[in-house]
């Protein structure tokens, strides 16, 4: 996998997920029971507004009269048209610009976050994307249709990291601003105080928020396995340090795996998925498992 082959919409990595889904059709509904209004209900579907049509988009949505006087092709977007609302949030603070291969921990991340975008719009689901470090930095509110697509990856291609990270004031601000429940997929290290992160995931969980949290971590972060005395810096104004891999190499890997277990522990009493992942772990092969064990307790669920 090299930076210039994969992108968040690689078609080869699309090709190898489309027989998966973020939720099962199935059984979608007892899934997320009372956490969204059915597409089929009539007037439970409200119209919110007019935009310009891009190829994709379906031709039912268009709005027929406005064509026949003006000349020009616009859709109709609707609130709560989807049967469910996934938000990814995407970790851009300094830490995640680490990389010991040929793309870095947020190249991965904005990878995974394209591509299960890409899985929910093409089941015509809505889907949101929000870059953050210490707070929200730039978002698209979750939508459907080719457009939405298209605007979430360009934002993914265009943010860059820099800065600190506030993952759990992010989550709190977060719950209290989604329109309506529905999944919140957060992509980051996680290298923040557990507290503080448990204090914002239990916010997205009163309010009827589902997370899955996807830890990217890259393998010399986990292995810690240089091998001569280095100079670290720290990426988020934590200053530099010269030290000895060899002599810390074991204090460092139980620390990072402690933190590991903590967040899985706290995610599971919430009811939300941890998902680690490294990035020399092909893309496909990492999201093709999250998402086929997803489904499978999905439907042992109905």
């Amino acid at each position: 996998m090299a930076r210039a082959e994969t992108s968040a919409l690689d078609p080869a990595v699309l090709d190898r997920l489309a027989g998966l889904s973020l939720v099962a059709r199935t059984v979608v509904e007892g899934f997320m029971s009372g956490h969204h209004r059915s597409p089929q209900r009539g007037s439970s579907v409200e119209f919110a507004q007019h935009r310009e049509y891009v190829p994709g988009d379906e031709l039912r949505h268009i709005d027929w009269q406005i064509f026949a006087r003006t000349d020009r092709l616009v859709v109709k977007e609707f609130v709560e048209e989807t049967n469910f609302a996934c938000t990814m949030l995407v970790d851009a603070s300094e830490s995640m610009s680490f990389g010991s291969l040929n793309w870095t921990k947020f190249d991965y991340a904005r990878w995974c976050a394209g591509a299960l975008s890409h899985l929910v719009v093409r089941q015509r689901d809505a889907a949101g994307v929000g870059v953050f470090g210490n707070a929200l930095r730039e978002t698209r509110p979750p939508a459907n249709g080719a457009h939405q697509l298209n605007e979430i990856i360009s934002l993914l291609e265009s943010a860059q990291p820099s800065g600190t990270t506030e993952i759990g004031e992010v989550l709190k601000w977060t719950a209290g601003k989604l329109r309506r429940r529905g999944i919140v997929a957060i992509f980051s290290d996680f290298f923040d105080d557990i507290g503080r992160l448990v204090d914002g995931m239990r916010r997205l969980a009163h309010a009827g928020h589902e997370a899955i949290l996807f830890q990217i971590i890259d393998p010399q972060e986990r292995d810690f396995d240089f091998e001569h005395l280095r100079r670290l810096d720290g990426l988020e104004g934590m200053g530099r340090v010269k030290i000895d891999p060899k002599a810390i190499r074991n204090a460092y890997r139980e620390e990072i795996q402690k933190h590991e277990r903590a967040l899985s522990h706290e995610a599971r009493k919430l009811g939300f998925d941890f998902v680690p992942l490294v990035t020399s772990t092909p893309l496909d092969v990492a999201l093709s498992a999250y998402l086929a064990r997803r489904s499978a307790r999905a439907r042992a669920r109905s």
